[in-house]
């Protein structure tokens, strides 16, 4: 059985790295897929863990190259996800996470039509400006620019496959979990296992 996709896109602000961070230490068989950007490094983030920091220079000679799966300009900065950080996995059977934009979701969707969409929803603008504001990060130019995307994307959430509200953290990761579990027992994803073990289960007649 092949590994599959679930995709977390969000509003900055919205708890998406953080719901992420939970999926990935309370989930079994997840990888997480770690994105290319060409902005800096935020506080404590790492080089390979959080992001793989490379210049715009570098980001564009590997789009000239077709490295990417998806990738986008968000705020000034690249973001993309190389194909080589995800077909090995999958093939292996395991789950890869991906923390995507809107844009990016959508290309990964063509091209993986069985990928699982899930959008994270502040409870309203207000909160998530409040949030903004305080992680102490951004000035005021810049969480304007981000509220202005926020609006965009949650425009687009209707062609995800699941939106969850994040009013309540524990709540929101709890949603997402179920998502990602109750995926794993599509018969799609478990004909080749039961066949295999049930000789007389055509798998071709499902």
């Amino acid at each position: 059985m092949g590994g599959q996709i679930f995709v977390l896109s969000a509003p900055s602000g919205a708890g998406k790295s953080t719901i992420a961070d939970a999926l990935m230490k309370r989930v079994e068989g997840m990888a997480y897929s770690v994105s290319h950007t060409s902005r800096p490094p935020r506080g404590r983030e790492r080089n390979g863990v959080d992001y793989h920091f490379v210049n715009r220079h570098t980001f564009k000679e590997m789009i000239k190259k077709k490295a990417f799966l998806e990738w986008a300009e968000v705020h000034d900065h690249f973001y993309g996800t190389a194909f080589d950080t995800v077909d090995s996995r999958m093939t292996s059977g395991v789950d890869i996470l991906m923390d995507v934009d809107v844009q990016g979701g959508r290309n990964i969707k063509e091209r993986f039509s069985d990928a699982v969409l899930i959008f994270i929803l502040p409870p309203s603008l207000e909160t998530l400006e409040t949030r903004l504001k305080g992680r102490g990060t951004d000035d005021r130019k810049v969480i304007q620019k981000r509220m202005a995307q926020a609006s965009e994307e949650i425009r687009n959430c209707s062609w995800y496959d699941y939106i969850i509200i994040n009013d309540d953290l524990e709540k929101a990761f709890m949603e997402a979990q179920s998502i990602i579990l109750s995926s794993r027992c599509r018969s799609e994803r478990r004909m080749n296992w039961v066949s295999a073990h049930f000789e007389w289960v055509n798998p071709s007649s499902h």
